[in-house]
């Protein structure tokens, strides 16, 4: 047998990366991680983490006028200090940075702070001209925004550079529909700033149920966004410290600060995976088959790389289900069956299992069920928003394939959900469940 520098070369000290670095070492495995950039990954760094914190204090700003109503003696006009919000998430960034460090160090596996790439089947060159060897190569480097193509895309800034902003803008204009545009475009408007939201179609969120992309849209355009559609840029001016947007079908619009949310790329580019007949997609996504392993039989790949599910939890499992099967001799694959997302917009939106048109696309006939409702909170504020929870059942077998949310704490909601949809339970033992009063969640055993 060769002899191997490594059991296990990781690249990419992200969720997917470290779990699967952890594991193989738990599992006797020498092990090594190289980061070109702080460990922890993007959901870490710069990405689901600092985002929700973001969220939280964006959140404040309707919950400080609430609190009037409920009794509270709060100004009109209460001081808010971007600084502060942002120096105390990077506080926690970097606690977790040195918790995924320890967690990986303490496992017995060595982190090594350089870019790596793949220079054979079994060789990795790092930034500083070192070579290793490695009998087995995992490949977790995650992805990055995309940037359009346009005169003066070199203005823009993506969601990676909106956590270290000096100031919130006074206008902002963020291209794209998808979950980050819409997460950011509430948070930049909590905090004050008018935003535009532009997008090349004439719908949001994508693959989200129907009904919940109207009310988000709905309710958005009632707390002041403004939302641009099918439009796409043509250029990008600086003038001074703003900008003018030029785009198809609309007016110009003169902003502070233009940004990207228009999709994620594979960080593939330039790590060397062809030397080892690693295939890619169109995509640019490593090719893996159902156990993470790439075209070339020593190399494997997890995560956002892969643009199978873009998402920490998925990228975890995968992580977990690759050191397990190839150094634990616990043969492991991931179901990717009735995975839970969620939006955390302004109201957020959660769901879990199939959409309804999927549903009458893939089982004919179905049923659905539905509570449109002010939350009691909402009530008592004078917040005339509304949440709504739609159930589609399959209707042959009154199994429930799919629920949708939208309103305060949705994602906290649906986790639970979740598990009675994976488990194929059906709207009848939904219906015998005791509702719990009062509660948002009980209208998922009242529905009618």
């Amino acid at each position: 047998m060769p002899d191997f520098d490594y059991d296990l070369f990781v690249i990419g000290a992200g969720s997917g990366g470290t779990r699967a670095a952890r594991v193989a070492a738990a599992h006797g495995a020498k092990v090594a991680v190289a980061e070109e950039h702080r460990v922890g990954g993007t959901c870490v760094i710069r990405g689901c983490v600092p985002k929700k914190l973001l969220v939280y204090g964006a959140h404040f700003a309707e919950d400080l006028k609430d609190a009037k109503r409920f009794g509270w003696d709060v100004p009109d006009q209460c001081d808010f200090s971007w600084p502060t919000l942002r120096d105390n998430v990077f506080e926690e960034v970097d606690r977790i940075n040195r918790a995924y460090t320890d967690t990986i160090q303490n496992a017995g596996g060595e982190i090594i702070l350089q870019r790596a790439t793949v220079s054979g089947p079994n060789e990795l060159t790092l930034a500083d001209g070192t070579t290793k060897t490695a009998k087995t190569i995992l490949i977790a480097v995650g992805a990055h925004p995309a940037i359009p193509e346009c005169p003066g895309h070199e203005h823009g800034i993506t969601s990676n550079e909106a956590f270290h902003l000096d100031a919130v803008p006074k206008r902002v204009l963020i291209a794209g529909a998808g979950y980050i545009a819409n997460e950011f475009a509430g948070i930049f408007h909590q905090l004050g700033a008018h935003v535009i939201l532009m997008n090349r179609t004439k719908e949001i969120l994508r693959g989200y149920e129907l009904a919940l992309r109207d009310r988000l849209l709905q309710i958005s355009m009632m707390k002041g966004l403004e939302f641009r559609f099918d439009a796409s840029f043509q250029a990008i001016e600086k003038s001074g410290d703003c900008f003018t947007v030029t785009m198809s079908g609309h007016e110009p619009a003169v902003v502070d600060l233009v940004m990207f949310a228009t999709g994620r790329i594979p960080n593939t580019k330039g790590l060397g995976l062809d030397s080892a007949g690693v295939e890619l997609d169109d995509k640019g996504a490593v090719k893996v088959d159902a156990d993470n392993r790439s075209t070339c039989e020593s190399i494997y790949a997890v995560g956002d790389v892969t643009n199978r599910i873009q998402l920490t939890p998925i990228a975890i499992r995968e992580g977990q289900a690759f050191a397990d099967t190839v150094f634990g001799g616990k043969p492991t694959r991931v179901d990717y069956d009735c995975v839970p997302s969620a939006v955390f917009s302004h109201p957020p939106i959660a769901q879990v299992g199939m959409t309804e048109a999927a549903a009458r696309q893939k089982l004919g006939s179905v049923k659905v069920y539905s509570s449109d409702f002010r939350p009691m909170k909402n009530v008592l504020a004078n917040r005339d928003e509304r949440a709504l929870y739609k159930m589609v059942c399959d209707g042959e077998t009154d199994r429930v394939v799919g629920i949708h949310l939208i309103g305060p704490d949705a994602p906290e909601i649906i986790q639970a959900a979740a598990v009675a949809v994976k488990a194929g339970l059906t709207k009848a033992q939904f219906d015998q469940t005791v509702a719990l009063h009062p509660t948002m969640a009980e209208e998922l055993v009242l529905l009618k």
